[in-house]
């Protein structure tokens, strides 16, 4: 199964992203393919519908990934009750024939108690782009968010393990129900 996902916060070390690579080695320990786009490591232009940004090496690579996936995980910073503006316009790049089908699974991280718009705002782009919300989600935040703080020993709380395994169960009964 090839999981992609995207680090939406174009700050170094945030907590979101530090979340996601916690995620992500507990995938790979459960044999799981993790591609992990991080937008703090690869900026992308600003999306424009009037600009071709086929040649840019960062869209391809998200472009590549996505379409290759079997599930997607979406990390995001909750910034004034939303998702981040990169992470948007990451998502502005990508369209149905990224998602359609496949089991995506919204996190956030949020300097309050918990980041719940930031949630069910990627849900609703997710349903506009036929993918599969996964029933559980992910937040962090207040003194949880310390958990996740320093890179080098972020481990997963129970909850964040929950809504990770409820994850890959979606994503594994969704890839075996497809017709080859």
């Amino acid at each position: 199964m090839k999981i992609v996902m995207i680090a939406g916060s174009n700050r170094r070390n945030a907590t979101s992203t530090i979340l996601v690579k916690a995620m992500a080695r507990r995938l790979e320990r459960m044999q799981a393919e993790v591609d992990l786009f991080d937008l703090a490591e690869t900026p992308l232009p600003f999306y424009s519908p009037d600009e071709s940004f086929a040649s840019h090496a960062g869209v391809q690579r998200l472009n590549r990934l996505m379409l290759e996936a079997d599930g997607i995980v979406l990390a995001t910073p909750e910034y004034h009750g939303s998702i981040s503006g990169v992470l948007k316009n990451a998502l502005d790049f990508l369209g149905q024939d990224h998602f359609a089908g496949k089991p995506v699974l919204s996190v956030s991280s949020a300097g309050g108690a918990v980041g719940v718009s930031s949630l069910m705002q990627l849900q609703t782009i997710v349903r506009n782009l036929h993918g599969i919300n996964c029933p559980e989600w992910i937040s962090i935040g207040g003194a949880q968010r310390a958990r996740y703080e320093n890179p080098s020993d972020a481990a997963l709380d129970a909850r964040a393990e929950q809504g990770l395994e409820a994850f890959v169960e979606l994503a594994s009964k969704l890839s075996n129900a497809k017709v080859v």
